[in-house]
């Protein structure tokens, strides 16, 4: 298991923060909060399917998979016939979420209808982030979309996005109540892995007195949240100390970086990681310890794939939009947290992005800053 699974997700810049902006800046407008009818819909048409396909993004962190599987098993709970998959092959379960509950409703991609009756989809912000179901999600009779990032694209047929919400495991608990499914430990465990998986373990800003009490009705049906947390942040495999110590010998920080601000970067290569075992999954971590540079205001980590990919990690302390940095690559995240893939050698990565941060810089640190932003 690898301390830090946060995935990077989308832009959501809200009220007092930058504007949202598509790829040539232009000005767009967020997606509201789900209204009552959006509710009561989502709630009918998953009460009516005959055959019921719940979805997480491709490289799941908490909250993506602990988002489906709680409402998968409240949907069975209810004698809904419901299948959770993603579009990753193989399908592996990342090491640091192999406690949750509820994983012998996962399938395969084969395992997908080519024509799903009702696909839903959780944490996701653009069909993009599927990958090898992208295309039997397309296909679907619907497509309910469940998310809390701006950027959202909303590329369903029915939508349940909030902005606001510090993580899609909010969204998920109350589809689950509106659909009347008892809260049962098995779904507070779920719930609560993409509750503190996307505040950082209640330490990011979009963390609120409302969390903290949606934290304590999970915890109130008996769940072991110490484990949780230390699955999710505090354990890991000595290969990954391994890898995470040449990580931090290779990392370089260019002061002029960001105006000024400093950017810290690093590569692992999936040569270094194959030497001591380590899988990519167990990799998200690391830009979590980069990122403590005091003297660096933007963090990167580059992690070479088994295909030779370059998946990027990126992180900002308030002053840089990186969802703006990392759309120019084809990616997108949270103003304060965001990712891409390149296929460059990593110096002309690294250099890119470095020459991107300059036209991202915030005027002021927002007042009111996405739930998740930092994430």
């Amino acid at each position: 298991m690898t301390p830090g699974v946060a995935a990077d997700r989308e832009p959501g810049p809200t009220a007092g923060a930058r504007p949202r902006t598509d790829d040539f800046g232009a000005r767009t407008a967020p997606p509201t909060a789900p209204g009552a009818a959006e509710w009561d819909e989502a709630v009918r048409l998953l009460l009516t399917a005959r055959d019921i396909t719940l979805l997480a993004h491709v490289s799941p962190d908490g909250d993506a998979l602990g988002s489906a599987l709680a409402v998968g098993l409240a949907l069975r709970e209810l004698g809904r016939p419901v299948r959770v998959s993603y579009g990753d092959d193989p399908l592996v379960v990342p090491s640091s979420l192999e406690f949750l509950p509820g994983q012998d409703l996962l399938v395969p991609h084969t395992e997908v209808p080519e024509e799903p009756e009702l696909v839903a989809v959780f944490d996701a912000a653009g069909s993009a982030r599927l990958g090898l179901l992208e295309a039997k999600a397309k296909a679907a009779g619907t497509l309910l979309v469940v998310d809390h990032h701006a950027s959202n694209t909303r590329f369903g047929t029915h939508h349940l996005i909030d902005i606001q919400a510090p993580a899609t495991a909010v969204l998920a608990d109350e589809l689950i109540t509106r659909l009347g499914a008892t809260l049962t430990a098995d779904i507070a465990t779920a719930l609560y892995t993409g509750l503190v998986t996307d505040t950082g373990s209640f330490k990011y800003v979009g963390t609120t007195p409302d969390t903290h009490t949606f934290a304590a009705r999970l915890m109130a049906t008996g769940i072991r949240h110490d484990l949780i947390q230390r699955a999710i942040w505090d354990t890991c495999r000595f290969g990954y100390l391994k890898v995470l110590a040449g990580a931090l010998a290779g990392a370089e920080l260019d002061a002029g970086a960001a105006g000024g601000l400093g950017l810290v970067s690093t590569v692992i290569t999936r040569a270094e990681r194959a030497a001591h075992g380590v899988r990519l999954d167990e990799i998200e971590g690391v830009i979590d310890v980069v990122r403590k540079s005091g003297e660096a205001e933007v963090a990167l980590v580059l992690k070479e794939d088994d295909d030779g990919a370059l998946r990027a990690s990126a992180r900002s302390k308030g002053a840089v939009d990186l969802g703006r940095v990392c759309g120019a690559f084809g990616g997108g995240g949270h103003a304060f947290a965001a990712g891409f893939t390149a296929y460059d050698p990593p110096a002309e990565v690294v250099a890119r992005f470095r020459d991107l941060l300059a036209d991202a810089l915030l005027p002021v640190a927002p007042a009111h800053a996405t739930p998740g932003d930092d994430a």
